[in-house]
Order: C-alpha cells, then sequence, then structure tokens
C-alpha cells in the first residue's frame, strides 16, 4: 500500500459500509470492544442479585450499578480532553487498560464493598472507551458511512443479548458468578489490537490538537458531578427527614456541576445539539433505571432463573439492533426529530406497561412484550443523537461534545436509579411499583421534550 493510501483522507477511498476493505479490521475491532462492553453490562445485570445475596449486599444493589455510572463521568471528561489534545489511541489504550484492572477487582472481590470498588475502576476506563471511539467514526469514516456505523455500534450488542444472560446464568449457577467479570478479560486485548495497525495507517487523520488546553475545571467539575450523583443514593442509608435532604442537595450540586460539562442551553433544552444531549440524557435515566429491576423483579416475584431472567434483555437487546438497523436504512426520510419523537412514545408507552405488569402482578409475559418495545424505541432513536451531535460540532469540540452525550447518559442513569432506590426506601409495599413510576415519569419528560432536537433556525 503507497503511503498516500495510508494517509490521505478516507474519503479518498471507494466508499462502502463499515466493513469495506478501508476500515474494515478498525470497524471489526470497534464492534468487538462495544460487543464486550454489552456483554459485560447485560451479565452483570443478569447475575447482580445473586452477588448481592452472596456478598450479603442487597443495601448496595443500586449503588453497585449507579457507582460505575457516575465514575464514568470523570472518564469521559478526561477522555474527551485528552482526545482532542492528543487524538484517540492514547486515551483508547489507557482506557482499556483500566477496564481491564476493574474487572480483576470486582471479579476477586470478597465483599460487596470491593465489587463496587472494581465497579467504580472499570466503570472510568469503560466509559472513558466510548468518546475516543465517537471521535475515530468523525474523523475516519465519511459522512455517508457514519450513521451506518453507528448502526453498527447497536448491532454489536445483538450477540451479547441473545448469549449474555444464558451464559451469564450458567456461569453463575454452575460455576461462579465471578468468572461473569473475569471471563470477559482474555477478550480485551485482541480486540484492541484489531485496531491498533488501522488507527496508526490513518494517524494523521485522527491526529489531535496540542493547542488545546487541559481543562482541570472541567475535571474539577466532572468529580464533583460524579460525587453528588452518588450522593444520591449513598442518601438511601439516612434517615429521614436527611435522606430527602441530602439527596434534594445532591441532585441540585449535580446540576450545577454538569453545566460546564455540557454545550451551552443544555439544562434548558436549548433547540438542537443542547436538546438533543438532554435527550440523551433523560431517555437513558428512564431506559437504564428500569433495566436494572426488571430481572430482579423476574427472580424475587416470579421465581426464574437468573439465566430464565436475564431473556428478557435479551427480547430488548435484538429490538434495539433491530430498530437501529432501520433507522440507519431508512436515512434521511425519516428525520432526526422524528425518529426521536417515535422513540421516545414507544419507550414511555413500554415503561407504563411494566409498571403495571408490577403494580398489578400481571403476566411475566407482557412484561417481556413491552420490554422488547421498548428496547425498539431506544434503537430507533439513540443512534440519531450521535449522528446529530457530531453533524453539528466542529472538529475541535467533537471530543467534548461526544463526552458531554456520553456523560449525560451516565449521569442521567445513575440519578435515576439512585431516586429509584430513595423512593423505593421510602415506599412501604409495593416492590418495584415505586421504582417504575419514578422511571415512567422520567419517559413522559422525554416525550415532552422531544421536539426540542430539532436545530433552531440559523
Amino acid at each position: 500500500m503507497t503511503e498516500r493510501s495510508t494517509t490521505a483522507p478516507i474519503e479518498t477511498e471507494p466508499v462502502g459500509g463499515p466493513l469495506a476493505r478501508p476500515w474494515r479490521w478498525l470497524s471489526l475491532g470497534m464492534f468487538a470492544l462495544i460487543f464486550l462492553a454489552a456483554f459485560e453490562v447485560l451479565a452483570v445485570t443478569t447475575v447482580m442479585p445473586l452477588v448481592a445475596a452472596d456478598l450479603d449486599g442487597q443495601s448496595l444493589y443500586a449503588l453497585a450499578f449507579s457507582v460505575p455510572l457516575a465514575a464514568g463521568v470523570v472518564g469521559m471528561v478526561v477522555a474527551g480532553n485528552w482526545t482532542d489534545r492528543s487524538g484517540p489511541l492514547a486515551p483508547l489504550l489507557a482506557a482499556g487498560a483500566l477496564f481491564v484492572i476493574g474487572l480483576v477487582i470486582a471479579g476477586l472481590a470478597p465483599t460487596m464493598p470491593i465489587l463496587v470498588l472494581g465497579r467504580l475502576v472499570h466503570g472510568i476506563g469503560g466509559a472513558a472507551v466510548i468518546v475516543p471511539l465517537y471521535v475515530i467514526v468523525a474523523r475516519v469514516y465519511p459522512e455517508s458511512v457514519r450513521a451506518r456505523v453507528f448502526a453498527g455500534f447497536a448491532a454489536a450488542w445483538v450477540i451479547p443479548s441473545i448469549i449474555g444472560p444464558a451464559i451469564a446464568g450458567f456461569l453463575a449457577e454452575q460455576l461462579d458468578w465471578r468468572w461473569v467479570f473475569l471471563g470477559v478479560i482474555g477478550l480485551v486485548l485482541p480486540a484492541g489490537a484489531m485496531m491498533l495497525v488501522p488507527l496508526l495507517r490513518v494517524r494523521e487523520l485522527v491526529a489531535g490538537d496540542p493547542s488545546v488546553p487541559w481543562s482541570r475545571s472541567r475535571l474539577a467539575w466532572s468529580v464533583l458531578a460524579a460525587t453528588a450523583a452518588l450522593g444520591v443514593s449513598l442518601s438511601t442509608e439516612l434517615a429521614d427527614p436527611w435522606r430527602w435532604v441530602v439527596a434534594l442537595g445532591s441532585i441540585a450540586l449535580t446540576v450545577v456541576a454538569v453545566r460546564p460539562l455540557f454545550p451551552v442551553g443544555t439544562l434548558r433544552a436549548a433547540r438542537g445539539m443542547p436538546a438533543t444531549v438532554l435527550m440523551r440524557t433523560v431517555v437513558a435515566g428512564a431506559f437504564f433505571g428500569t433495566e436494572i429491576y426488571l430481572p430482579y423483579l423476574l427472580i424475587d416475584r416470579y421465581d426464574f432463573s437468573p439465566g430464565l431472567a436475564g431473556a428478557v434483555l435479551t427480547g430488548a437487546g435484538l429490538s434495539w439492533a433491530t430498530a437501529s438497523w432501520l433507522q440507519g436504512r431508512l436515512g434521511d426520510r425519516v428525520s432526526n426529530v422524528d425518529a426521536v419523537r417515535i422513540g421516545t412514545g414507544v419507550l414511555a408507552a413500554a415503561l407504563v406497561v411494566v409498571l403495571l405488569v408490577a403494580m398489578l402482578g400481571l403476566s411475566p409475559i407482557i412484561a417481556f412484550v413491552a420490554w422488547t418495545a421498548a428496547g425498539a424505541g431506544m434503537g430507533f432513536m439513540y443512534p440519531r443523537f450521535s449522528v446529530s451531535v457530531l453533524e453539528l460540532s466542529p472538529k475541535a469540540a467533537q471530543g467534548f461534545n461526544s463526552a458531554a452525550l456520553t456523560i449525560g447518559e451516565s449521569l442521567g442513569a445513575a440519578v435515576a436509579l439512585a431516586v429509584t432506590a430513595l423512593v423505593a426506601s421510602s415506599v412501604v409495599g409495593g416492590a418495584f411499583t415505586a421504582e417504575f413510576v419514578v422511571t415512567v415519569a422520567i419517559a413522559v419528560v422525554g416525550v415532552a421534550l422531544a421536539s426540542r432536537v430539532r436545530p433552531a433556525a440559523a
């Protein structure tokens, strides 16, 4: 291959899909990383009820999910700033190393607090991986291919959705739940190796801008935002009325701290990119805040095995990927705002059905169908958030704005989980109903704000 073919803009190559020759191995490596992240998320969600029982840590159940989400905010801010300065390669390698270290800690944890610590470490690394991947998509792939790459990211959840819960259930029941964490480690290195050579070949395209300053203030705000989000979770351990005082104060502090991490106008849902970032925050809170409790509901109330309870995640993963593929094929025939309107409407309706299952003791099959519909709603709108933000971002701000998207996702889910735990701890009876009431309310907010993603008039 000539020097020109390895360093010239990739747009000069024959245009094809994500697996076309110029970027085949890069795409496969990125899809593999998303695959592993998906497997880890789905597998841990499946076995966490058993983990909490084995380590006598039921009181830390929600915290075990909110900690990696909140800690990931710090990882994303560092990765975004580092990527803008140096390009995506170095932060990608560092994030992968942290992810592996965290899995080791969690997999060997003798107590629930140590497991939460491991979740914190691999939460930082796992979240930081996403930002460089987004920037790689923006700088390496032509605009005509980007939507299909993001659809490929969603499709990379398909196989984990099919086999992840079953494998996790088998490992937990037949061997040990610790292999759910430790088993992923041996697959991370080959996935990273597939990306290394292609990235070196296009290093001029992905090079950073050393003139971009290190933003110590943004790092400080990210630490404060993560700490405040965790404060909401920890407030459940306090007695009334202090739990509400600490929780409300922590939520207010989270809002203040996250403002410098978002594009201007995000918190007031300014039209265009700011509202798009906010919408991803809202729908992530509604969806992921519900997802962690569904397997728990099926195990606790319907006596499902972990593997069978995890099958509800399989349906949502498949429908998410299918809907994501569909929106990629539809392209401009469905606008970004219409995709978000459709997605939020389907999500809100599905969560209402899940709430009714918990409230009225309906058949678990109804919950499975509803959650499959929820996955379809998410898959139809989620890739549009990424495409829209990258289209509206100047090159020097791609890392910042990509980080803002994932920061919003993590904080939205972390705060939603914390609020569900807080409300549930304050309500007598009606197990799981209070949690799902919170997530339905969040989804309704998303429906109300969906039209705000339309770009403001020039």
